[in-house]
């Protein structure tokens, strides 16, 4: 009984630990600097449950363990309860101390409680001295072992399934029913416990339970309609509307990915309008592949004015679910679902040009963004080919070191670059670094007069040597992109609310 205990404790550390992400990154995303917050507060509250939970078995001469149980249920199902005003009061606080401090309050009660266990379980299934190595050796290992079950469950049968809210609810109901079967096992056994503080915990739990199972989701008042939303093992993913502003989003946690018009279905995004004149510089382009289909806006656009078939690579299925589904996206070439450096390894190419579109948690991911990632995509493209990619950075010198650190990485790999923004009166942009073999110039007699003046308007210098070298081995982009991160997730508060961007 003890061991099946530390079993089922084990397996919910992780679960926890996991869920974590899920349950910030819609606030905070989920880069780095959540993961640490995270990682972090599991570790102090394991530590701090060893230490009290040892304390307490060597001065205590009744069972523990069901109490101690009891209240982590009661903790565990406190979580998706709390989390909306938590995230909502951490806010002022930023990226990195904001998702700290929303860690360590809404999952350290439980980490500790769980933390626990394990030295209590140790103290109760040793019979003598010198049977102490033994057993606290076969209860870390089952221990261990539960949350190696937690994790391959969560990841792969759990999650893809049940949202993140229900599952800890059923973790939390399954720790209530555990405490209770240690309570009839003490009773039964004759051990010394005393009943009416564990029959209150176990009431506490059950009332918590209930709140959370009668707790309706609240839609959000305002001009912004959530028409779908799903979770994965990437992000929540959500497909909102605002009806006012003829507006279609579409947002992965705190990233919108995007966007079209209600009436027409077309693209509303303008960095897109910059590549979708790629073609027109270099007229004969037959083939494209796109790595972050998004809404699939480019894909689509590309076989409409230049009958261009595009290949596709997509991370997240529910992204690709919702591209098809609300804003009318057909493959016009082999779709994929995967990682991106995974799936290139397989292509085989050439393809003319290659759009570098992945951005989600209010940066792109870096393992996408070194020179072996680029010398992937170089072998890909054709010799007149052009890589477009774009990226979420600053114009002004002082804040753009990672966008320098991208044109540096380009350059290393092509021998010809140039970059374009967004919209040229602004500081925060997207940017388009195009990269190619041969010069890419505007003098295309496909142009027309009015599209060259357009493009460099927007054409804007970037000096190189202020960023580094980003490689495999040395690759900071998720600390040179914080600041970025941090201005993108105000921005998306600022425009859509804080209200909805919390599950």
């Amino acid at each position: 009984m003890i061991y099946f205990c530390i079993f089922l404790t084990g397996a919910s550390v992780m679960v926890i630990e996991l869920l974590g992400t899920r349950v910030i990154a819609p606030f905070y995303g989920a880069s780095l600097y959540v993961w640490s917050a995270l990682i972090s507060v599991t570790m102090m509250a394991l530590a701090l449950g060893y230490f009290l939970g040892g304390r307490l078995a060597d001065r205590s001469e009744g069972s523990l363990l069901e109490r101690v149980i009891a209240l982590s249920a009661s903790a565990v199902l406190l979580i998706p309860l709390i989390s909306h005003p938590v995230l909502l009061w951490t806010d002022p606080f930023g990226l990195r101390l904001g998702s700290f401090i929303s860690a360590f309050i809404l999952f350290t009660p439980a980490l500790f409680l769980l933390g626990m266990v394990a030295p209590i379980a140790i103290k109760e299934a040793t019979r003598s001295l010198s049977g102490v190595g033994a057993s606290s050796g076969q209860i870390y290992a089952v221990s261990t072992l539960g949350s190696v079950a937690g994790t391959m469950v969560l990841a792969y049968a759990l999650y893809p399934l049940v949202g993140s809210r229900h599952i800890l609810m059923g973790l939390g109901a399954l720790l209530l029913l555990l405490s209770g079967l240690f309570m009839w096992r003490t009773r039964s056994l004759g051990v010394r416990v005393t009943r009416f503080s564990g029959g209150l915990l176990l009431l506490l739990g059950g009332v918590l339970l209930a709140i959370n199972l009668l707790k309706d989701h609240q839609a959000v008042e305002g001009p912004y309609q959530v028409v779908s939303e799903r979770e994965s093992l990437y992000g929540r993913v959500r497909v909102i509307d605002h009806r006012t502003s003829d507006l279609r989003l579409l947002s992965s946690d705190a990233s919108v990915i995007g966007a079209a018009s209600l009436a027409t279905g077309q693209n509303r995004l303008t960095y897109q309008q910059i590549v979708s004149l790629l073609p027109l510089l270099k007229p004969g382009f037959k083939k494209a592949l796109l790595i972050g289909q998004g809404a699939g806006h480019m894909a689509m656009d590309l076989q409409e004015r230049y009958g261009i078939e595009t290949d596709t690579i997509e991370i997240d299925p529910e992204v690709a679910r919702a591209a098809s589904d609300y804003f009318g996206f057909k493959p016009t070439g082999n779709a994929f679902v995967g990682d991106g450096r995974y799936v290139i390894r397989g292509l085989q190419g050439p393809y003319d040009l290659i759009i570098h579109d992945c951005f989600t948690g209010g940066s792109e991911p870096t393992h996408l963004l070194t020179v072996e990632a680029l010398q992937d995509l170089r072998r890909l493209l054709s010799p007149t080919g052009v890589l477009a990619l774009n990226f979420v950075s600053f114009a002004s010198p002082e804040r753009n070191q990672a966008l320098a650190s991208v044109r540096r990485t380009a350059e290393a790999v092509f021998e010809h670059t140039r970059i374009f923004r967004s919209e040229p009166e602004k500081d925060f942009n997207d940017f388009i670094v195009l990269a190619s073999h041969q010069p890419v110039t505007l003098d295309s007699k496909h142009l027309t007069h009015e599209m060259i003046t357009w493009l460099e308007a927007r054409e804007t210098p970037i000096d190189a040597a202020r960023g580094v070298l980003v490689t495999d081995d040395f690759n900071p982009m998720e600390h040179l992109q914080i600041s970025k991160a941090e201005r993108y997730r105000a921005t998306v508060v600022d425009w859509l609310g804080a209200e909805l961007l919390i599950p």
